[in-house]
């Protein structure tokens, strides 16, 4: 460990050459650049600006809001990157950008997706007119347009529907994802250590969102305890992480999901039915609309998903529905209530109540975790186990749950696993395992000739439980395990 290393660019190096690549091809373009908020978009965008030496650029975040206050923000941006001009009508906001973009910048329009209000929609068309003039010139123009989102469904329909002022304008689209976890190896063994407890706490709060990573860097707790990172970036007032979700999740509802989506963090995996029930009971109207409301934060926030059992048809109806970004789970769950108590309980008392929380939580997402391990060490060539499906456990409505399920078709193998948060827990769960495997294979009788294997899945495992678990014909994988080959690339 090196404590005073420098925060440096972790990931990402596929879509960085991508981007360097656009900006070296010294014409104009027009770049899609979509990803929930803080995956380092902007991030990504200067180290390619840094990288090839384009130094006339300009940023603008479009606020949430009308003409005039879009128009404010962009003057006080064109002010604070020291450009003369300034904009008085959404017109001519257009054309600043296309004169500038014929002058060299790289013009960054971050929160795009606002264009897509009604009260801001006129600027979409405008646009286009200054657009088709930069395209029809392409090689005399030596900057470009990225427009940056975090909505991407209101992105798509900007930019990707037919009727759409733009679309077809753009000349190259990128999504960031989460960091993959190789990256987030590298930047703890780099800043605090590679300990799996340490990954799994983080990976369960953060996933493989940069800014919440570094926030722990500069906040010097990266590398501390559970309950000393918790104070540090939720429950002290000037935590950086203490009003995230309502700013940068939440507000876009403007209070319209909050009982939905805090019945679905309490209770991940749970159907319909059971979501239906829930929002009835606290108020009939709403409940009505448990089944709209499915469908917006699904299709167009993408803030949930309906996850199907492996190999069930798109058409079944045996879905269960999840939160699908780890921190507005975790802190819907767990750090929502005890920080929003902070001035009327004692601090180290609510601390406690949102790790307890934070630590059942781990269960459900180590089982994610190994399924990205299991995924990422394939894709990449490294793993022993080679993926031809994709792993999201298995359940049906008879009862059955197995918690890991992997298919290798190269190999003619199944693989069937265990997920303990607690290893003393995994021996006491194998009968059940067996049992529910037994079911599961007189069901699918394709895997009747494959080679059936067991392993069973903690942070640790001791030398005593790995030869119990090898007495009972079941593989040992540990995180350390499952982590290796990713530390060794």
């Amino acid at each position: 460990m090196t404590a005073a290393a420098p925060w440096g660019f972790y990931g990402r190096q596929q879509e960085l050459a991508h981007l360097r690549g656009i900006l070296e091809r010294n014409r104009w373009f027009f770049v899609q650049l979509a990803g929930r908020r803080r995956i380092g978009k902007t991030s990504l965008i200067q180290q390619a600006l840094n990288q090839t030496g384009r130094d006339l650029r300009l940023y603008i975040q479009i606020p949430d809001s009308d003409p005039t206050g879009v128009l404010a923000a962009c003057n006080d941006y064109l002010q604070t990157f020291g450009l003369e001009q300034r904009v008085s009508s959404m017109g001519g906001l257009a054309r600043l950008i296309a004169r500038l973009a014929t002058q060299g910048y790289v013009i960054a329009l971050d929160e795009f997706q606002y264009f897509n209000r009604k009260p801001l929609f006129e600027f979409c068309s405008l646009l286009q007119a200054e657009v088709d003039q930069l395209s029809a010139r392409a090689d005399q123009v030596k900057g470009g347009l990225i427009v940056l989102g975090s909505l991407y469904t209101e992105m798509s329909a900007l930019l990707e529907d037919r009727v759409a002022p733009l679309f077809n304008r753009t000349t190259d689209a990128l999504t960031l994802d989460h960091l993959d976890i190789s990256s987030l190896l590298e930047l703890l063994t780099i800043h605090a250590d590679a300990d799996p407890e340490r990954l799994l706490f983080l990976w369960n709060l953060f996933e493989g969102v940069p800014k919440f990573y570094r926030d722990a860097y500069e906040q010097d707790v990266i590398g501390a305890d559970r309950a000393t990172l918790l104070q540090a970036l939720f429950f002290s007032s000037s935590s950086p992480l203490r009003g995230e979700a309502d700013n940068w999740f939440l507000r876009e509802f403007r209070g319209r999901y909050d009982m939905l989506l805090q019945f679905i963090a309490r209770h991940p995996g749970c159907d319909n039915a059971s979501i239906v029930a829930a929002i009835s009971d606290l108020s009939r109207d709403e409940g009505k609309q448990a089944g709209g409301y499915l469908k917006v934060l699904t299709e167009r926030y993408r803030m949930i998903e309906r996850r199907l059992p492996i190999f069930a048809k798109p058409q079944a109806r045996s879905g269960r529905y999840y939160i699908c970004d780890n921190f507005l789970r975790s802190w819907l769950a767990a750090l929502q209530r005890p920080v929003s108590a902070i001035h009327f309980s004692p601090e180290t008392q609510l601390i406690d109540q949102a790790d307890l929380l934070l630590a059942e939580a781990e269960g459900a997402a180590l089982e994610e975790l190994a399924g990205r391990l299991y995924e990422e060490t394939s894709r990449k060539g490294i793993g022993e186990f080679p993926l031809s499906a994709r792993i999201k456990g298995y359940w049906d409505r008879a009862g059955v749950e197995i918690d890991l399920v992997a298919v290798s078709e190269s190999t003619q193998r199944i693989r069937f696993g265990t997920c303990k948060r607690n290893p003393a827990k995994l021996l006491g769960s194998l009968p059940q395992l067996k049992a529910n495997v037994a079911v599961f294979l007189k069901h699918h009788r394709t895997y009747e000739t494959w080679t059936v294997e067991y392993c069973a899945i903690a942070p640790r495992i001791s030398a005593a439980l790995r030869s119990e678990l090898r007495s009972a014909n079941v593989i040992s994988q540990p995180l350390t395990d499952l982590l290796a080959p990713l530390a060794s690339v």
